[in-house]
């Protein structure tokens, strides 16, 4: 049953935490939407890795934005000890009328929660677990799609819902750095984004057979292009040098935001289930995901447009491991004509519409 906040004076100040990486950010929009929707005239203060500060600012529901320096036990992101006393110091300054834990079950991070020293908190916990203020925690839902089970905190609190849909803010300036990168981005020549990389090589679907399947879609009349941060920049050219079509591979030579723009005009995108897919889904992109290790009904594209997620049950799934110990089964069980008929097809749908016209922010 929702709860209400104590009546101990307006929302002027609220902080949200969550210190992950880009997929999960995307997947935590609706409950910002909610909670902007809810306290129009408070101030949001995002909490997050310092990768993140240029992403949260752009969202139209973030005011502010927090350093996180990490913490012992969370994984994300090496941790620099010396700076939490620090960052501790700092958040009790903030004085937050309410923080919200929205990183997750909160068994790590809630003592360091309370330390922040918020007039109230609420979030997710774990039975059995510390919780800081038990009438305004919720039990972390171990089912349901990442953005459903962010939204069940804000249902707890009383808060509407304002939609599931993933957002990606694009300006026109991101448009033009992309062409300056890759001209042919403007032209009304179709092309293909092919995202071979994933942060955790137990994510990636093998090079050669994206290889195989990039081949076959040059073969339809399609620009490829390669992308990639520039730590990928080695498995990017190595996809490239399997292939026997020709490619552009724009591997470390994208920002953030290029690389949206080039995600909101491509015909198809090809990727891993890693932090592009969601991406695809914010902008109505046509996707197909091969999905290794991950826990599917959690991570799945969610949102407009024709996403098809490929994958196989397996025992261990959901994976913990960074590489895989027992031959990258649930990887080789996805074949390249499994996934190249997928891409044919929604290749074709998305060929017999008009260019995309993405929806551009001032």
């Amino acid at each position: 049953m929702p709860v209400s906040l104590p009546a101990e004076g307006p929302l002027r100040r609220i902080g949200v935490f969550r210190a992950l990486m880009l997929g999960d950010l995307l997947c935590a929009v609706p409950a910002l939407r909610a909670l902007r929707a809810a306290h129009p005239q408070a101030e949001i203060t995002f909490i997050g890795l310092p990768w993140a500060r240029e992403l949260m600012l752009r969202m139209p529901m973030v005011d502010r934005f927090i350093d996180f320096p990490g913490f012992p036990g969370l994984p994300e992101a090496a941790v620099d000890q010396g700076s939490v006393p620090e960052f501790l110091h700092m958040m009790q300054r903030e004085q937050f009328d309410l923080l919200l834990q929205m990183h997750g079950s909160g068994r790590i991070v809630n003592p360091l929660i309370a330390a922040c020293g918020a007039r109230r908190s609420a979030g997710f916990y774990e039975p059995g677990a510390f919780c800081p203020q038990p009438e305004l925690y919720t039990v972390w839902p171990n089912e349901g799609h990442e953005v459903q089970r962010l939204l069940r905190l804000l249902d707890h609190l009383g808060v509407a819902r304002q939609g599931e849909e993933l957002e990606f803010p694009l300006r026109s300036q991101d448009f033009a750095e992309l062409q300056a990168v890759w001209p042919e981005a403007g032209s009304d020549s179709p092309y293909v984004v092919v995202h071979a990389g994933a942060r955790l090589p137990s994510r990636r679907w093998p090079v050669q057979r994206f290889a195989a399947v990039a081949d076959r879609l040059a073969r339809q009349g399609c620009t490829v292009v390669l992308t990639g941060s520039a730590g990928e920049a080695p498995l990017v050219a190595e996809l490239q040098a399997q292939m026997k079509q020709p490619s552009v591979n724009l591997a470390g030579r994208t920002t953030l935001w290029t690389l949206g723009a080039l995600v909101a005009r491509a015909r198809l995108l090809l990727c891993n289930d890693t932090g592009i897919s969601h991406v695809g889904a914010a902008l109505a992109t046509p996707s197909v995901v091969v999905a290794s290790g991950s826990e599917v009904s959690r991570w799945r594209p969610l949102g407009r447009g024709s996403h098809q997620v490929l994958w196989q049950a397996m025992d261990c799934r959901p994976c913990h491991n960074v590489q895989c110990p027992t031959g990258h089964a649930c990887a080789l069980a996805i074949g390249v004509a499994e996934v190249a008929a997928a891409c044919e097809g929604r290749l074709a749908a998305s060929l017999e519409q008009p260019r995309p016209v993405p929806r551009v922010f001032s």
